[in-house]
């Protein structure tokens, strides 16, 4: 009866990733992108390219806090360690048993990211990801443990060492190497070292117990105090520097019972409720704030209409320009750069490129203005998903103390994407109408990502709570998402999970029902996370979002309320045209739930000037009014309109003509005329040394309407010159590293790996490759006369090539044809048939039988 045999364990983390099958594979690249760009020729370039500190630290910062406690607890073992120990160091003597149903899945994690191999009985942690959490002077380990015996004694004296050993009640050895064993093993066994802290001074053991959870190390004089001689006597200090002790790790590990972490966190914190909202009630209240937040976008454009703010040397709006804006939109600084930041994103701001650079709308802007609402409203939510611009660094600095000013550099950050998507996602998990506690959600962002932090910023000086770079996203997400209208009152609006592209729960989480070999209560189940969207589930999602928020959105109005004391009322939003209108032929007053509009002289006059007729007036307000028009603004309109345009201003330098030389004299006659340097040159013409342009505002100052004409006579219509910047695209995000791998790309990555590492791991017969596994050269006749034999044969064979780049690689083909100079053959690396021209071939050898 034959037993099967145990497989051997792997050697080598390439080992570990050879027995993988493709699922798994899979799974790794598509948790660490950066490991394929570009593609690994074989195994071993992928497992060397996965042990770089750089992809090391990277996968460390994806890593939830359970599965970076266990990693730290593998650092702090022995190398390698058993799946025991490592269920020691996290559960304690006890075995917390929701540390113990957690550890599978913290440890698979590690598994699956290729950050520890090997089987249960030698687990192996990444000699990088080691280096980067075990403990040393200089980088403390979160574990709060220090070195070990061992490490702590490297340098010092054999006589000393015996003396420790002698001093604990343990037999004198013959070298330092046993005598620290001896120690370690009188520090481990749980036993006789509970005997001997029976017999410690209660002083010394309120030293230890200051020490066993970090940081510890402490500072002692030449001459220690007894609890301190104690405690070194004995080897439960060890000296480190002068002045410095240490508590060994194997010592504070007995004093933990077991435990590498104070708390291990082995399930997500959940998110709690802080208040629960009717679903219609939220809908309303977001759809509002909706219809605000294109009210606002377009009052920020109207008011750049005619060229906005100036650019910075540097880039960006000053702060004078930011204030002003703030003001204009009657909103703080925080919130106007906020909807600057927003429109620019969507590509409807733009500096012009002009010499005088300013800030403009784009035309696309103009196209956007034409589009339904619920569809405009889709593409400002759409872009502050998906864009890294961070509107809330605004003011602050970047790590050269230098200010960071909106519309500038340095506003990207490549995670603000990830962390909206998963704060709505947090949202989508709750019932509908629940608003979730900040906090909460805080507290779960830094346990999915505890190890995030901004890397523009100085981690040595920014160590506060907010120095994490997702909680600091997480707090503006949901802030922002309330402004845009995403949220309303705190709770993920229905058409902000469509936009998400989730579905609303059927029930609450806690309710539902635990399934078959479920371990964990289900409140701490991970909640699963919403995949990210491709291109055209975005485009679903947001058409979805636009047909659910449409019935929420107020209609346009075609009428007013006009009053008594020369005011409009708009009590809801207007049709375009005559919202247009309105602002060349009043001034608004105030903001809100209704708009008022006030008629002035100069607003009158403005419109006259735009080529209205006073006709035009009146038939426009008694068509859109619900009310009569008010007599004192009928005459309001007809006093202005029959002064406008009575006095007619040209370019001489500059000259007034009016048919009633009487006025002619008035305006001489008056004092305030003495700037303009008027000189009768006819009758009903007086001439200037002032331009046009200044005669017409020092005339209109005077009381009068003079109109401008041109050189023909005629009088010139003066419209709002809306400027616009050339076409321009809007700024693309920076991505957070290379882009996480289509399922085709991947399937493409895993054969090209697959067949690479074939070629370097086959069996090869004489001429032996070279040390440094380099295919040794033949000549061009034992190139010819193999290949030629491999077609008789049907023999598959191992050669180097360097195509026309230059590049080196490495195949596995089966020859189908020599003839011409070229090979023509399978080629098992890149999986098709292939022709290779035989100069460029290096080195062939067969393969081994096997």
């Amino acid at each position: 009866m034959s037993t099967e045999e145990k497989p051997a364990a792997p050697r080598s983390l390439a080992e570990a990733l050879r027995a993988r099958d493709d699922d798994s594979l899979s799974a790794l690249l598509r948790g660490r992108p950066d490991l394929i760009t570009p593609v690994p020729t074989d195994l071993t370039q992928l497992a060397t390219r996965a042990g770089t500190r750089a992809s090391v630290v990277r996968a460390l910062e994806r890593l939830d806090r359970f599965a970076l406690q266990t990693a730290e607890a593998l650092a702090v073992a022995a190398d390698p360690a058993t799946y025991a120990e490592l269920l020691g160091l996290m559960a304690g003597d006890d075995g917390d048993p929701l540390v113990t149903a957690a550890l599978p899945r913290g440890l698979g994690t590690l598994r699956e990211l290729a950050l520890v191999w090997g089987p249960d009985d030698r687990l192996r942690l990444v000699r990088t990801a080691r280096e980067l959490l075990a403990p040393t002077p200089q980088h403390p380990s979160p574990t709060g443990l220090g070195p070990t015996v061992q490490e702590a004694t490297s340098g010092m004296s054999p006589g000393r060492i015996q003396d420790l050993v002698t001093a604990a009640g343990l037999p004198s050895t013959h070298d330092s190497v046993s005598a620290t064993a001896a120690l370690t093993g009188l520090f481990t066994d749980r036993t006789r070292m509970s005997a001997l802290l029976d017999e410690a001074p209660a002083a010394s053991v309120e030293v230890l117990e200051r020490l066993v959870w970090g940081p510890p190390y402490g500072q002692v004089t030449a001459d220690p105090a007894p609890r301190l001689r104690w405690l070194l006597d004995r080897g439960l200090l060890l000296p480190t520097a002068p002045g410095t002790v240490v508590l060994p790790r194997e010592v504070a590990l007995h004093l933990r019972a077991g435990r590498a972490h104070r708390a291990p966190e082995p399930v997500a914190p959940p998110v709690e409720t802080a208040a629960t909202h009717r679903p219609q009630v939220v809908d309303a209240t977001a759809a509002g704030q909706a219809y605000t937040t294109l009210a606002t976008v377009e009052d920020l454009l109207k008011d750049w209409d005619e060229g906005g703010p100036a650019v910075l040397r540097a880039g960006g709006l000053s702060v004078r320009d930011l204030k002003r804006t703030a003001v204009a939109l009657d909103v703080s600084e925080p919130v106007a750069a906020f909807w600057v930041e927003l429109a620019y994103a969507a590509g409807l701001i733009a500096s012009d490129g002009e010499a005088d650079e300013r800030y403009a709308a784009t035309p696309a802007y103009d196209e956007w203005l034409e589009q339904p609402a619920a569809e405009r409203w889709t593409r400002l939510a759409q872009t502050w998903l998906t864009g890294t611009r961070t509107a809330g660094l605004v003011g602050g600095r970047d790590a050269k103390d230098r200010a960071l000013a909106a519309l500038g550099p340095g506003l990207d950050r490549s995670a603000a994407p990830d962390v909206r998507h998963r704060v709505l996602g947090l949202l989508a998990e709750l019932p509908e109408g629940a608003a979730p506690a900040r906090e909460s959600v805080l507290a779960r962002l830094r346990w999915e990502r505890p190890l995030r932090r901004d890397p523009q910023r100085d981690s040595q000086r920014d160590t506060g709570p907010d120095a994490d770079l997702r909680v600091r996203l997480a707090r503006w997400a949901l802030s922002e998402a309330e402004l845009l209208g995403v949220t309303g009152r705190g709770a993920l609006s229905a058409h902000g999970r469509a936009l998400l592209g989730a579905h609303a729960p059927a029930h609450a989480p806690d309710e539902e029902p635990e399934g078959p070999g479920d371990k964990l209560p289900v409140h701490h189940r991970p909640v699963p996370r919403l995949a990210p969207l491709t291109p055209a589930e975005q485009s679903v999602a947001s058409a979805t979002a636009a047909r659910l928020l449409a019935p929420l959105l107020p209609e346009p109005l075609d009428h007013v309320l006009l009053q008594a004391d020369l005011t409009a009322v708009a009590p809801g939003p207007l049709q375009r045209h005559l919202a247009d209108m309105l602002d060349v032929l009043a001034d608004v007053e105030s903001k809100g739930g209704a708009t008022v509009y006030r008629f002035t002289p100069a607003s009158v006059r403005r419109a006259l000037d735009a080529g209205r007729a006073a006709s035009d007036l009146h038939a426009f307000l008694t068509e859109h009014s619900r009310t009569p028009v008010p007599q004192p603004l009928a005459y309001l309109i007809d006093d202005v309109a029959r002064r406008h345009g009575h006095l007619r201003v040209g370019a001489a330098s500059a000259y007034v003509r009016c048919d009633d030389d009487a006025m002619l004299n008035e305006i001489l006659a008056d004092k305030r005329s003495a700037g303009l340097r008027l000189r009768r040159l006819a009758p009903t013409v007086l001439a200037a040394q002032a331009d046009p342009a200044a005669l017409l505002e020092g005339l209109r100052a005077m009381g009068f309407a003079p109109a401008a004409e041109s050189a023909e006579g005629d009088v010139l219509i003066t419209r709002a010159h809306a400027h616009r910047t050339p076409p321009r695209t809007p700024p693309e995000p920076v991505p957070e590293g290379p882009p996480a791998p289509d399922p085709t790309l991947l399937a493409a990555a895993i054969r090209a790996i697959r067949a690479g590492d074939l070629a370097s791991t086959t069996p090869r017969k004489s001429p032996e490759p070279a040390a440094d596994g380099a295919l040794p050269r033949t000549s061009s006749a034992e190139t010819l006369a193999t290949m030629q034999a491999a077609v008789l044969t049907g023999q598959a064979l191992w050669i180097g090539y360097v195509n026309a780049e230059g590049a080196a690689s490495q195949r596995v083909i089966a020859p189908v044809r020599v003839e011409g100079g070229f090979v023509t053959a399978y080629d098992h690396t890149a999986d098709e048939v292939r022709t290779y021209p035989l100069h460029r071939i290096t080195g062939v050898a067969e393969l081994a039988d096997e």
